[in-house]
């Protein structure tokens, strides 16, 4: 019996390179045309007029908290969260309360996942001075692996330069090294600098110190890095740098530290808190203006339950959910000017499957994934507490008013998400094609 097909018609199809007017026809799970005026009998219609048309998101810096934390956030409702949000991969930390920093307990989140996704998955490794070299043996099981030089959420932290070279060295280059870096050392001499200032308690000097350490590693190493997070131009510069040099580093940055700033923070206090922090308004006019230098967009999306994210700036834990929030601020960034509508799909789909390996993945191309979004660009939403698929069901973008109003999200060619309404069950979900040794 042949698979069903679905024809989208006359959408702005939106990919990493162009933005024009066509259809796209879904066959089963994949693509299997793009173009002008195609046809189709039998297969559903969709007419997409005056709608864009993108490849599914792919967030690379994602907490599932489960597992251990499953209050604050699982499997299913942290992928709930990401179709909602037009992200149809995403890919798992591994600083859980268990780490994930063994082949059993990577396989152990793998079959969590299994049963309680919706959107597809891949997860990532965390280093430790015991599991050098296991990214290697796991190959195509993971995404990455994660290494962590400043202490944050979860009991991971690497602070050692001879134990980040070894990660580096052993780890092939088709595994991408995320690092998350802030310099311990420099965190614990700036802590509590001040009583609700997060950003003098973690300051940027932090974080340049961290990339230097990690740039020197990874020239060492022969290979290149990863740098999670950069939340400053400086860190970026020092990217840039190091590419002009012939070290093949990367880089991401998070929405929050492009809409948010440190003067924010302190009115959002509990709800303000992220490491690493958000920015002085100077230091964030100036990453936009670095933006073409930067890689992808990834949210860090890191749930915490609402009762937590109110105490007070001391007491709060740092990071919050952003998967919903992802693609109505990437749009608010293109109606502004900031970037061009290719550029988001550079940033949010076609990138993070370039840098990860994701096979069939990020673009809208016969034989890849029918992971679709269709968006009302015209359309504003009002984000709102309460109204949310993630567990905390807030977030500091609370009463912001954003443009690119997600209509429909295809996952592998099922249509999941109709105006807003999710129609997908646990266990859906499916681990993406990694790249293999």
């Amino acid at each position: 019996m042949a698979a069903p097909r679905t024809l989208i018609r006359n959408a702005q199809v939106v990919t990493a390179l162009s933005s024009e007017r066509g259809d796209v026809l879904i066959q089963g799970e994949r693509i299997v045309a793009a173009g002008a005026g195609l046809s189709a009998p039998g297969a559903t219609i969709v007419d997409a007029a005056g709608l864009l048309l993108l490849p599914g998101l792919i967030d690379a810096h994602v907490h599932v908290r489960e597992p251990g934390a499953v209050e604050k956030e699982d499997w299913t409702s942290a992928t709930r969260a990401a179709l909602a949000g037009g992200v149809t991969t995403i890919f798992d930390m591994p600083n859980n309360a268990t780490p994930t920093v063994t082949a059993e307990r990577v396989a152990e989140k793998l079959d969590i996942a299994a049963r309680g996704a919706v959107c597809d998955y891949g997860v990532y490794l965390g280093a430790t001075s015991k599991n050098v070299g296991l990214a290697a043996r796991l190959g195509g099981e993971i995404a990455g692996l994660k290494i962590y030089l400043g202490s944050t959420t979860g009991p991971l932290l690497t602070d050692d330069w001879r134990l980040l070279y070894d990660h580096l060295r052993s780890t092939p280059e088709v595994i991408p090294v995320a690092v998350h870096a802030e310099d311990e050392q420099c965190l614990r001499a700036f802590q509590d600098t001040s009583a609700s200032d997060h950003n003098r308690n973690r300051p940027p000097i932090c974080a340049e110190l961290a990339v230097h350490h990690v740039i020197t590693a990874a020239r060492a190493a022969g290979r290149g890095a990863h740098i999670a997070h950069a939340s400053t131009a400086r860190e970026v510069s020092l990217i840039q740098q190091a590419r002009q040099e012939g070290i093949p580093m990367t880089c991401e940055v998070c929405p929050h530290h492009l809409f948010l700033t440190s003067e924010d923070a302190l009115l959002l206090g509990g709800w303000g808190k992220v490491n690493p922090p958000l920015r002085e308004p100077g230091e964030v006019q100036a990453l936009w203006e670095q933006l073409a230098c930067v890689d992808i967009v990834a949210t860090d999306h890191a749930p915490h339950r609402s009762e937590e994210k109110d105490h007070a700036y001391e007491q709060a834990p740092s990071g919050f959910s952003g998967l919903e929030t992802l693609l109505p601020l990437m749009f608010l960034a293109v109606r502004e000017g900031r970037l061009s509508l290719q550029h988001l799909v550079r940033l949010t789909s076609t990138g993070p499957a370039n840098l990860f390996h994701t096979h069939r993945k990020g673009r809208i191309t016969p034989g890849y994934d029918a992971d679709l979004v269709l968006v009302d660009p015209a359309a504003t939403r009002v984000i709102r507490a309460g109204a949310l698929q993630t567990k905390p069901n807030d977030t500091p973008f609370r009463g912001w008013h954003l443009p690119g109003r997600v209509i429909a999200v295809w996952r592998r060619g099922e249509r999941v998400l109709t105006d807003g309404i999710l129609t997908v069950e646990p266990g859906t979900g499916k681990p993406v094609a990694l790249a293999t040794l």
